[in-house]
Protein backbone atom coordinates (compact mmCIF):
# COMPACT_ATOMS: atom_id res chain seq x y z
CA UNK A 1 0.00 0.00 0.00
CA UNK A 2 1.48 3.44 -1.14
CA UNK A 3 0.43 5.64 1.80
CA UNK A 4 1.95 8.32 0.37
CA UNK A 5 -0.05 8.53 -2.61
CA UNK A 6 -3.35 7.35 -0.68
CA UNK A 7 -2.54 10.90 1.24
CA UNK A 8 -1.88 12.86 -2.04
CA UNK A 9 -5.71 12.38 -2.68
CA UNK A 10 -7.89 12.23 -0.05
CA UNK A 11 -10.15 14.51 0.34
CA UNK A 12 -10.83 16.92 2.88
CA UNK A 13 -13.97 14.80 3.75
CA UNK A 14 -12.37 11.41 3.81
CA UNK A 15 -9.76 12.72 5.87
CA UNK A 16 -12.05 13.97 8.49
CA UNK A 17 -13.71 10.67 9.07
CA UNK A 18 -10.06 8.77 9.34
CA UNK A 19 -8.68 10.80 11.64
CA UNK A 20 -12.09 10.59 14.02
CA UNK A 21 -12.51 7.29 14.17
CA UNK A 22 -11.20 3.91 14.25
CA UNK A 23 -11.67 0.18 12.79
CA UNK A 24 -14.59 -1.46 14.39
CA UNK A 25 -16.53 1.47 14.75
CA UNK A 26 -19.58 1.54 13.14
CA UNK A 27 -20.27 4.44 10.77
CA UNK A 28 -23.22 5.79 9.11
CA UNK A 29 -24.21 8.84 7.34
CA UNK A 30 -26.48 10.05 10.21
CA UNK A 31 -23.73 9.39 12.39
CA UNK A 32 -21.45 11.86 10.50
CA UNK A 33 -24.01 14.72 9.86
CA UNK A 34 -24.51 14.88 13.65
CA UNK A 35 -20.78 14.30 14.55
CA UNK A 36 -18.82 15.97 11.83
CA UNK A 37 -21.30 18.30 10.77
CA UNK A 38 -21.65 16.60 7.48
CA UNK A 39 -24.28 17.92 4.68
CA UNK A 40 -27.01 15.71 3.49
CA UNK A 41 -24.41 13.61 0.91
CA UNK A 42 -21.23 14.38 1.82
CA UNK A 43 -21.02 11.31 3.93
CA UNK A 44 -21.71 9.12 1.00
CA UNK A 45 -19.42 11.00 -0.81
CA UNK A 46 -16.65 9.76 1.91
CA UNK A 47 -18.09 6.32 2.14
CA UNK A 48 -17.55 5.64 -1.92
CA UNK A 49 -14.39 7.26 -2.22
CA UNK A 50 -13.04 5.38 1.00
CA UNK A 51 -14.90 2.24 -0.15
CA UNK A 52 -12.70 2.26 -3.14
CA UNK A 53 -9.43 2.73 -1.17
CA UNK A 54 -10.46 -0.34 0.78
CA UNK A 55 -10.05 1.50 3.50
CA UNK A 56 -13.25 1.07 4.29
CA UNK A 57 -16.48 -1.49 4.29
CA UNK A 58 -19.70 -1.93 4.52
CA UNK A 59 -20.81 -4.32 7.75
CA UNK A 60 -24.92 -4.19 7.27
CA UNK A 61 -27.79 -3.15 5.20
CA UNK A 62 -31.36 -2.50 6.40
CA UNK A 63 -34.17 -1.04 4.71
CA UNK A 64 -36.53 0.86 6.85
CA UNK A 65 -39.83 2.21 5.93
CA UNK A 66 -41.08 6.06 6.38
CA UNK A 67 -44.75 7.64 5.68
CA UNK A 68 -44.02 11.35 3.97
CA UNK A 69 -46.74 13.88 4.45
CA UNK A 70 -47.85 14.96 0.67
CA UNK A 71 -49.04 18.34 -0.24
CA UNK A 72 -52.86 16.75 -0.21
CA UNK A 73 -52.00 15.60 3.35
CA UNK A 74 -51.06 18.99 4.37
CA UNK A 75 -54.57 19.84 3.08
CA UNK A 76 -56.16 17.43 4.99
CA UNK A 77 -54.34 18.25 8.45
CA UNK A 78 -55.88 21.66 7.89
CA UNK A 79 -58.94 21.62 6.37
CA UNK A 80 -60.28 18.42 7.18
CA UNK A 81 -60.09 15.00 5.60
CA UNK A 82 -62.86 14.54 3.23
CA UNK A 83 -64.45 11.74 5.04
CA UNK A 84 -64.81 13.90 8.38
CA UNK A 85 -65.59 17.15 6.21
CA UNK A 86 -68.66 15.46 4.39
CA UNK A 87 -70.13 13.75 7.82
CA UNK A 88 -70.02 17.33 9.01
CA UNK A 89 -71.80 18.62 5.77
CA UNK A 90 -74.04 15.94 5.45
CA UNK A 91 -75.46 16.29 9.85
CA UNK A 92 -76.08 20.27 9.32
CA UNK A 93 -77.67 20.14 5.25
CA UNK A 94 -79.17 17.05 5.32
CA UNK A 95 -79.54 14.33 2.21
CA UNK A 96 -77.60 15.49 -0.62
CA UNK A 97 -76.92 13.96 -3.87
CA UNK A 98 -72.89 12.68 -4.07
CA UNK A 99 -72.72 15.60 -6.90
CA UNK A 100 -73.69 18.09 -5.13
CA UNK A 101 -71.91 17.09 -1.77
CA UNK A 102 -68.85 17.56 -4.47
CA UNK A 103 -69.82 20.77 -5.59
CA UNK A 104 -70.23 22.25 -1.55
CA UNK A 105 -67.36 21.31 -0.55
CA UNK A 106 -64.62 21.67 -3.89
CA UNK A 107 -63.93 17.92 -3.84
CA UNK A 108 -63.88 15.29 -6.91
CA UNK A 109 -66.48 13.22 -7.55
CA UNK A 110 -63.75 10.09 -7.00
CA UNK A 111 -63.38 11.30 -3.78
CA UNK A 112 -66.82 12.00 -2.54
CA UNK A 113 -67.28 8.55 -3.69
CA UNK A 114 -64.48 7.12 -1.92
CA UNK A 115 -65.35 8.86 1.50
CA UNK A 116 -68.75 8.02 0.98
CA UNK A 117 -68.59 4.10 0.37
CA UNK A 118 -66.08 4.09 3.61
CA UNK A 119 -68.35 5.62 6.00
CA UNK A 120 -71.49 3.76 4.52
CA UNK A 121 -69.82 0.33 5.52
CA UNK A 122 -69.51 2.09 8.49
CA UNK A 123 -72.70 2.64 9.22
CA UNK A 124 -72.25 6.71 9.61
CA UNK A 125 -73.75 7.37 6.08
CA UNK A 126 -76.95 5.59 4.49
CA UNK A 127 -78.34 6.44 0.51
CA UNK A 128 -82.15 6.74 0.70
CA UNK A 129 -84.30 5.73 -2.49
CA UNK A 130 -83.66 9.32 -4.20
CA UNK A 131 -79.77 8.64 -4.90
CA UNK A 132 -79.26 10.98 -1.58
CA UNK A 133 -76.70 10.60 0.88
CA UNK A 134 -77.48 11.44 4.56
CA UNK A 135 -75.85 11.30 7.79
CA UNK A 136 -76.75 8.78 10.36
CA UNK A 137 -73.77 8.90 13.27
CA UNK A 138 -70.36 9.61 13.55
CA UNK A 139 -68.31 5.82 12.98
CA UNK A 140 -67.91 3.95 15.92
CA UNK A 141 -64.47 2.73 14.92
CA UNK A 142 -61.37 4.66 15.99
CA UNK A 143 -60.37 4.79 12.48
CA UNK A 144 -61.06 9.02 11.89
CA UNK A 145 -59.14 9.79 15.28
CA UNK A 146 -56.29 7.62 14.05
CA UNK A 147 -56.02 9.52 10.81
CA UNK A 148 -56.35 13.01 12.22
CA UNK A 149 -53.41 11.77 14.64
CA UNK A 150 -51.17 10.55 12.27
CA UNK A 151 -51.87 13.84 10.11
CA UNK A 152 -50.71 15.86 13.58
CA UNK A 153 -47.66 14.07 13.51
CA UNK A 154 -46.77 14.98 10.16
CA UNK A 155 -47.15 18.19 10.49
CA UNK A 156 -45.29 18.45 13.43
CA UNK A 157 -42.38 17.12 11.90
CA UNK A 158 -40.49 19.67 10.10
CA UNK A 159 -39.67 17.12 7.23
CA UNK A 160 -43.04 15.53 7.25
CA UNK A 161 -41.60 11.99 7.29
CA UNK A 162 -42.70 8.85 9.99
CA UNK A 163 -41.19 6.68 10.30
CA UNK A 164 -43.06 3.54 10.66
CA UNK A 165 -41.01 1.41 13.54
CA UNK A 166 -42.66 4.88 15.59
CA UNK A 167 -46.16 4.09 14.70
CA UNK A 168 -48.59 1.91 16.49
CA UNK A 169 -49.87 -1.72 15.42
CA UNK A 170 -53.36 0.60 15.30
CA UNK A 171 -51.39 3.61 13.19
CA UNK A 172 -49.32 1.16 10.66
CA UNK A 173 -53.09 -0.47 9.84
CA UNK A 174 -54.52 2.49 9.00
CA UNK A 175 -51.34 4.42 7.18
CA UNK A 176 -51.73 1.24 4.87
CA UNK A 177 -55.12 2.55 3.82
CA UNK A 178 -53.43 6.15 3.51
CA UNK A 179 -50.14 5.98 2.37
CA UNK A 180 -48.89 4.89 -1.66
CA UNK A 181 -45.51 3.76 -2.67
CA UNK A 182 -45.05 6.09 -5.68
CA UNK A 183 -47.11 9.00 -4.16
CA UNK A 184 -50.15 9.15 -6.16
CA UNK A 185 -51.46 12.97 -6.15
CA UNK A 186 -54.48 12.37 -3.77
CA UNK A 187 -52.80 10.29 -1.12
CA UNK A 188 -52.01 12.26 1.96
CA UNK A 189 -48.84 9.83 2.81
CA UNK A 190 -45.88 9.02 0.54
CA UNK A 191 -44.73 5.30 1.26
CA UNK A 192 -40.65 5.66 1.18
CA UNK A 193 -38.35 3.48 1.61
CA UNK A 194 -34.91 3.44 2.35
CA UNK A 195 -31.05 1.80 2.87
CA UNK A 196 -29.42 2.45 6.36
CA UNK A 197 -26.63 1.36 5.45
CA UNK A 198 -23.31 0.89 8.40
CA UNK A 199 -19.78 0.57 7.60
CA UNK A 200 -16.40 0.52 9.50
CA UNK A 201 -12.80 1.17 8.48
CA UNK A 202 -10.54 -1.59 7.76
CA UNK A 203 -7.27 -2.40 9.36
CA UNK A 204 -5.54 -0.30 6.58
CA UNK A 205 -7.15 2.99 7.91
CA UNK A 206 -5.02 2.98 11.31
CA UNK A 207 -1.65 3.27 8.90
CA UNK A 208 -3.48 6.19 7.26
CA UNK A 209 -4.78 8.19 9.78
CA UNK A 210 -1.26 7.39 11.68
CA UNK A 211 0.38 9.02 8.54
CA UNK A 212 -2.16 11.83 8.65
CA UNK A 213 -1.26 13.16 11.91
CA UNK A 214 2.26 12.89 11.59
CA UNK A 215 2.39 15.06 8.68
CA UNK A 216 -0.17 17.35 10.45
CA UNK A 217 -2.85 16.96 7.87
CA UNK A 218 -6.68 17.65 9.51
CA UNK A 219 -9.13 18.15 6.72
CA UNK A 220 -9.38 21.52 7.41
CA UNK A 221 -6.65 23.28 5.16
CA UNK A 222 -8.13 25.23 2.69
CA UNK A 223 -9.33 24.09 -0.62
CA UNK A 224 -10.58 27.36 -2.75
CA UNK A 225 -8.92 31.15 -2.08
CA UNK A 226 -12.17 33.58 -1.60
CA UNK A 227 -12.70 37.40 -2.26
CA UNK A 228 -13.34 37.61 1.36
CA UNK A 229 -9.93 35.45 2.36
CA UNK A 230 -8.11 38.22 0.34
CA UNK A 231 -10.03 41.25 1.70
CA UNK A 232 -9.65 40.27 5.11
CA UNK A 233 -6.18 38.29 4.97
CA UNK A 234 -7.05 35.77 6.76
CA UNK A 235 -5.22 33.48 3.76
CA UNK A 236 -2.32 34.24 5.33
CA UNK A 237 -2.78 31.70 8.87
CA UNK A 238 -3.79 29.56 7.09
CA UNK A 239 -2.88 26.01 5.33
CA UNK A 240 -3.53 25.06 2.07
CA UNK A 241 -4.51 21.76 0.45
CA UNK A 242 -1.70 20.59 -2.44
CA UNK A 243 -2.86 19.99 -6.03
CA UNK A 244 -2.03 17.46 -8.48
CA UNK A 245 -1.41 19.28 -11.35
CA UNK A 246 -0.98 16.46 -13.77
CA UNK A 247 -4.97 15.98 -13.22
CA UNK A 248 -6.22 16.45 -16.77
CA UNK A 249 -8.82 19.93 -16.41
CA UNK A 250 -12.51 19.65 -16.74
CA UNK A 251 -13.76 19.62 -20.38
CA UNK A 252 -14.88 23.32 -21.41
CA UNK A 253 -17.59 23.52 -24.26
CA UNK A 254 -17.69 26.85 -25.76
CA UNK A 255 -21.53 27.99 -25.86
CA UNK A 256 -22.91 27.40 -29.53
CA UNK A 257 -26.58 28.83 -31.03
CA UNK A 258 -29.10 25.50 -31.14
CA UNK A 259 -28.19 23.97 -34.79
CA UNK A 260 -31.86 24.79 -35.92
CA UNK A 261 -31.90 28.01 -34.84
CA UNK A 262 -29.03 28.74 -36.96
CA UNK A 263 -30.44 26.94 -39.73
CA UNK A 264 -33.48 29.61 -39.53
CA UNK A 265 -31.07 32.80 -39.82
CA UNK A 266 -29.66 31.26 -42.83
CA UNK A 267 -32.72 30.86 -44.53
CA UNK A 268 -33.57 34.87 -43.03
CA UNK A 269 -30.25 36.07 -44.18
CA UNK A 270 -30.47 34.23 -47.45
CA UNK A 271 -33.93 35.92 -48.36
CA UNK A 272 -32.87 39.29 -47.15
CA UNK A 273 -29.71 39.41 -49.32
CA UNK A 274 -32.60 38.59 -52.51
CA UNK A 275 -34.07 42.01 -51.21
CA UNK A 276 -37.12 40.39 -49.60
CA UNK A 277 -38.71 42.54 -46.65
CA UNK A 278 -39.52 40.51 -43.58
CA UNK A 279 -43.18 40.28 -42.09
CA UNK A 280 -44.45 38.85 -38.76
CA UNK A 281 -47.63 38.24 -37.06
CA UNK A 282 -49.63 36.58 -33.94
CA UNK A 283 -49.70 32.99 -33.51
CA UNK A 284 -53.48 33.99 -32.76
CA UNK A 285 -55.23 34.92 -35.41
CA UNK A 286 -59.55 34.84 -36.92
CA UNK A 287 -60.98 32.71 -39.59
CA UNK A 288 -61.12 35.89 -41.84
CA UNK A 289 -57.30 36.22 -42.12
CA UNK A 290 -56.16 32.51 -41.70
CA UNK A 291 -59.05 31.21 -44.52
CA UNK A 292 -61.55 33.71 -45.39
CA UNK A 293 -59.46 36.29 -46.89
CA UNK A 294 -57.92 33.24 -49.25
CA UNK A 295 -60.78 32.49 -50.40
CA UNK A 296 -61.64 29.28 -48.57
CA UNK A 297 -64.87 28.72 -48.21
CA UNK A 298 -66.51 28.35 -44.85
CA UNK A 299 -67.84 25.20 -45.49
CA UNK A 300 -64.22 24.13 -46.17
CA UNK A 301 -63.12 20.43 -45.23
CA UNK A 302 -59.88 22.22 -43.54
CA UNK A 303 -61.96 24.18 -41.36
CA UNK A 304 -62.74 21.23 -38.87
CA UNK A 305 -62.20 21.02 -35.96
CA UNK A 306 -60.03 18.44 -36.05
CA UNK A 307 -57.80 20.29 -38.61
CA UNK A 308 -57.22 23.57 -36.98
CA UNK A 309 -57.02 24.44 -33.47
CA UNK A 310 -59.71 26.57 -31.82
CA UNK A 311 -58.97 29.52 -29.16
CA UNK A 312 -61.76 28.53 -26.19
CA UNK A 313 -61.25 32.16 -24.85
CA UNK A 314 -61.91 34.86 -26.07
CA UNK A 315 -64.14 32.67 -28.62
CA UNK A 316 -64.11 35.30 -31.11
CA UNK A 317 -62.43 38.63 -31.95
CA UNK A 318 -64.76 42.11 -31.36
CA UNK A 319 -64.31 42.72 -35.39
CA UNK A 320 -62.94 42.23 -38.79
CA UNK A 321 -61.27 45.52 -40.41
CA UNK A 322 -63.25 47.29 -43.18
CA UNK A 323 -63.61 47.29 -46.29
CA UNK A 324 -61.65 43.66 -46.28
CA UNK A 325 -64.62 42.21 -44.23
CA UNK A 326 -67.16 43.75 -46.70
CA UNK A 327 -65.36 43.26 -49.82
CA UNK A 328 -64.19 39.14 -49.12
CA UNK A 329 -67.72 38.60 -48.14
CA UNK A 330 -69.02 39.91 -51.26
CA UNK A 331 -66.33 37.84 -53.26
CA UNK A 332 -67.18 34.68 -51.58
CA UNK A 333 -71.33 35.70 -52.29
CA UNK A 334 -71.15 36.44 -56.09
CA UNK A 335 -67.39 37.12 -56.86
CA UNK A 336 -67.05 40.82 -56.06
CA UNK A 337 -65.01 42.69 -58.06
CA UNK A 338 -62.93 39.38 -59.26
CA UNK A 339 -65.05 38.51 -62.24
CA UNK A 340 -65.71 35.05 -60.23
CA UNK A 341 -69.12 33.92 -59.49
CA UNK A 342 -67.67 33.37 -56.14
CA UNK A 343 -68.58 29.92 -53.98
CA UNK A 344 -72.59 31.01 -54.41
CA UNK A 345 -73.42 31.23 -50.68
CA UNK A 346 -74.01 33.35 -47.99
CA UNK A 347 -70.89 34.48 -45.86
CA UNK A 348 -71.08 34.07 -42.32
CA UNK A 349 -69.67 37.17 -40.78
CA UNK A 350 -69.78 35.71 -36.72
CA UNK A 351 -68.38 32.95 -37.77
CA UNK A 352 -65.41 34.39 -39.71
CA UNK A 353 -64.60 36.17 -36.34
CA UNK A 354 -63.96 32.66 -34.38
CA UNK A 355 -60.06 32.51 -32.67
CA UNK A 356 -57.50 30.59 -33.82
CA UNK A 357 -54.64 29.36 -33.84
CA UNK A 358 -52.92 29.88 -37.32
CA UNK A 359 -52.80 26.78 -39.31
CA UNK A 360 -50.89 28.15 -42.72
CA UNK A 361 -48.30 30.79 -43.31
CA UNK A 362 -50.34 32.17 -45.73
CA UNK A 363 -52.61 34.07 -43.38
CA UNK A 364 -49.20 36.58 -43.53
CA UNK A 365 -49.57 37.05 -47.10
CA UNK A 366 -52.80 37.92 -46.80
CA UNK A 367 -52.32 40.36 -44.54
CA UNK A 368 -49.04 42.08 -46.01
CA UNK A 369 -51.63 42.40 -49.17
CA UNK A 370 -53.82 44.51 -47.19
CA UNK A 371 -51.35 46.29 -45.83
CA UNK A 372 -50.69 48.61 -49.27
CA UNK A 373 -47.81 46.81 -50.05
CA UNK A 374 -45.08 48.55 -52.63
CA UNK A 375 -45.82 47.47 -56.17
CA UNK A 376 -43.29 45.86 -57.21
CA UNK A 377 -41.75 43.76 -53.87
CA UNK A 378 -40.96 40.95 -52.06
CA UNK A 379 -42.03 40.14 -48.99
CA UNK A 380 -41.29 37.05 -46.40
CA UNK A 381 -41.38 35.31 -43.40
CA UNK A 382 -40.41 32.86 -40.71
CA UNK A 383 -43.61 31.46 -39.15
CA UNK A 384 -44.90 28.67 -36.58
CA UNK A 385 -47.96 27.16 -37.21
CA UNK A 386 -50.06 24.62 -35.85
CA UNK A 387 -52.23 22.15 -37.03
CA UNK A 388 -53.68 19.10 -35.76
CA UNK A 389 -51.85 16.31 -37.41
CA UNK A 390 -50.73 12.78 -36.06
CA UNK A 391 -46.45 12.90 -35.36
CA UNK A 392 -44.08 11.29 -36.88
CA UNK A 393 -41.04 11.55 -39.08
CA UNK A 394 -41.97 14.12 -41.71
CA UNK A 395 -45.12 15.89 -39.54
CA UNK A 396 -45.06 17.60 -36.63
CA UNK A 397 -48.45 19.11 -34.92
CA UNK A 398 -46.67 22.24 -34.86
CA UNK A 399 -43.99 23.61 -37.76
CA UNK A 400 -42.53 26.53 -39.14
CA UNK A 401 -43.02 27.64 -42.40
CA UNK A 402 -41.13 30.08 -44.60
CA UNK A 403 -44.23 32.13 -46.40
CA UNK A 404 -43.07 34.46 -49.42
CA UNK A 405 -45.16 36.72 -51.67
CA UNK A 406 -43.77 38.38 -54.85
CA UNK A 407 -45.71 41.24 -56.38
CA UNK A 408 -45.16 42.97 -59.68
CA UNK A 409 -46.25 43.14 -63.73
CA UNK A 410 -43.65 40.73 -64.84
CA UNK A 411 -43.53 37.97 -62.34
CA UNK A 412 -45.13 34.81 -63.82
CA UNK A 413 -44.80 30.93 -63.61
CA UNK A 414 -41.35 30.78 -64.58
CA UNK A 415 -40.26 33.34 -61.32
CA UNK A 416 -42.31 31.17 -59.14
CA UNK A 417 -40.31 27.87 -60.05
CA UNK A 418 -36.76 29.76 -60.00
CA UNK A 419 -37.76 30.40 -56.00
CA UNK A 420 -38.64 26.99 -55.65
CA UNK A 421 -35.17 25.49 -56.97
CA UNK A 422 -33.56 27.76 -54.59
CA UNK A 423 -35.51 26.63 -51.41
CA UNK A 424 -35.20 23.26 -52.98
CA UNK A 425 -31.33 22.96 -53.99
CA UNK A 426 -29.92 26.15 -52.41
CA UNK A 427 -31.11 26.15 -49.44
CA UNK A 428 -32.31 22.26 -48.32
CA UNK A 429 -29.57 20.97 -50.13
CA UNK A 430 -31.31 18.33 -52.46
CA UNK A 431 -30.14 16.77 -55.16
CA UNK A 432 -33.38 15.56 -56.75
CA UNK A 433 -36.62 17.70 -57.00
CA UNK A 434 -39.46 17.46 -58.94
CA UNK A 435 -42.98 19.65 -59.03
CA UNK A 436 -45.93 18.44 -58.91
CA UNK A 437 -49.54 20.15 -60.09
CA UNK A 438 -51.66 20.98 -56.45
CA UNK A 439 -54.64 22.67 -55.68
CA UNK A 440 -55.44 25.13 -53.35
CA UNK A 441 -58.54 27.64 -52.73
CA UNK A 442 -56.67 31.14 -53.14
CA UNK A 443 -53.86 29.62 -55.87
CA UNK A 444 -54.33 28.73 -59.48
CA UNK A 445 -52.45 27.39 -60.91
CA UNK A 446 -50.81 25.42 -57.95
CA UNK A 447 -47.59 23.75 -57.47
CA UNK A 448 -45.99 21.24 -55.09
CA UNK A 449 -42.33 20.97 -54.70
CA UNK A 450 -41.08 17.29 -53.92
CA UNK A 451 -37.69 16.33 -52.98
CA UNK A 452 -36.20 12.97 -52.29
CA UNK A 453 -34.51 12.52 -48.58
CA UNK A 454 -31.92 9.48 -49.36
CA UNK A 455 -33.71 7.78 -46.31
CA UNK A 456 -37.25 9.06 -46.34
CA UNK A 457 -37.63 8.82 -50.16
CA UNK A 458 -40.07 11.80 -51.68
CA UNK A 459 -41.53 13.88 -49.79
CA UNK A 460 -43.35 17.07 -49.92
CA UNK A 461 -41.73 20.67 -49.41
CA UNK A 462 -43.99 22.61 -49.81
CA UNK A 463 -47.11 23.95 -52.10
CA UNK A 464 -47.24 27.48 -54.12
CA UNK A 465 -48.55 28.92 -56.66
CA UNK A 466 -49.95 32.57 -58.09
CA UNK A 467 -52.99 34.33 -56.05
CA UNK A 468 -56.41 34.18 -57.53
CA UNK A 469 -57.97 37.32 -58.52
CA UNK A 470 -60.31 36.66 -55.38
CA UNK A 471 -57.77 36.86 -53.13
CA UNK A 472 -56.05 39.97 -54.35
CA UNK A 473 -58.94 42.41 -55.41
CA UNK A 474 -60.35 42.17 -52.14
CA UNK A 475 -57.20 43.54 -50.90
CA UNK A 476 -56.79 46.28 -53.09
CA UNK A 477 -54.56 44.49 -55.79
CA UNK A 478 -54.25 44.64 -59.31
CA UNK A 479 -51.30 43.20 -60.09
CA UNK A 480 -49.65 39.41 -60.13
CA UNK A 481 -48.85 37.96 -57.01
CA UNK A 482 -46.47 34.91 -56.43
CA UNK A 483 -46.65 32.83 -53.41
CA UNK A 484 -45.63 29.73 -51.37
CA UNK A 485 -45.17 28.33 -48.06
CA UNK A 486 -42.48 26.06 -47.83
CA UNK A 487 -42.02 23.68 -44.79
CA UNK A 488 -39.02 25.10 -43.50
CA UNK A 489 -38.50 22.27 -40.76
CA UNK A 490 -38.42 19.84 -43.80
CA UNK A 491 -35.47 21.37 -45.54
CA UNK A 492 -33.62 21.57 -42.36
CA UNK A 493 -33.93 17.28 -42.48
CA UNK A 494 -32.06 17.64 -45.47
CA UNK A 495 -29.55 20.16 -44.89
CA UNK A 496 -28.74 19.08 -41.60
CA UNK A 497 -28.05 15.60 -42.21
CA UNK A 498 -31.38 14.14 -39.94
CA UNK A 499 -34.07 11.09 -40.63
CA UNK A 500 -36.89 12.41 -38.08
CA UNK A 501 -38.36 16.24 -38.15
CA UNK A 502 -38.26 15.36 -33.90
CA UNK A 503 -34.85 15.47 -34.11
CA UNK A 504 -34.70 18.96 -34.73
CA UNK A 505 -36.13 19.83 -30.81
CA UNK A 506 -33.64 16.40 -29.32
CA UNK A 507 -32.47 16.83 -26.10
CA UNK A 508 -29.79 15.03 -26.77
CA UNK A 509 -26.95 17.75 -26.34
CA UNK A 510 -24.19 15.90 -27.30
CA UNK A 511 -26.31 15.08 -30.67
CA UNK A 512 -27.29 18.82 -30.89
CA UNK A 513 -23.12 19.51 -30.81
CA UNK A 514 -22.58 16.94 -33.28
CA UNK A 515 -25.17 17.99 -35.47
CA UNK A 516 -23.95 21.70 -34.79
CA UNK A 517 -20.35 20.92 -36.12
CA UNK A 518 -21.72 19.06 -39.61
CA UNK A 519 -23.80 22.08 -40.04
Amino acid sequence: MDVAQIIKNLHPLEIRLLRTYNPGENLTAEKLEKELDYKPGHANQAFSWLTGKNLLKEVNRETRTFFELTDTGRIFAESGTPEERILNYLKESGPKSLPEIASALSLENKDVGSAFGQLSKEGALQMDGEKKASFVKYPESSRLETIKTLLKKGMENPAGILEKESLSDNENTVMQTLAKKRGSADAPFRTVERDTVVFTLTNDATEIKTALNKAGITGEEIGVLSPAMLKTGSWKNGVFRGYNIAVPPARIIQGRINPYVNFLESVKDKLSSLGFEEFDGPLVETEFWNSDALFMPQFHAARDIHDVYYVKEPLKAKKIEEPFLSQVALTHENGGKSGSRGWNYTFDKEFTKRLILRSQGTVLSAHQLASNPKIPGKYFGIVRCFRYDKVDATHLSDFYQTEGIVLGEEVNLRTLLGFLEMFAVEIAGATEVKYVPGYFPFTEPSIEVHIKHPVLGWFELGGSGIFRPEVTSAMGIDVPVLAWGIGIDRMALMALALNDLRELFSTDIESVRLRRAKY
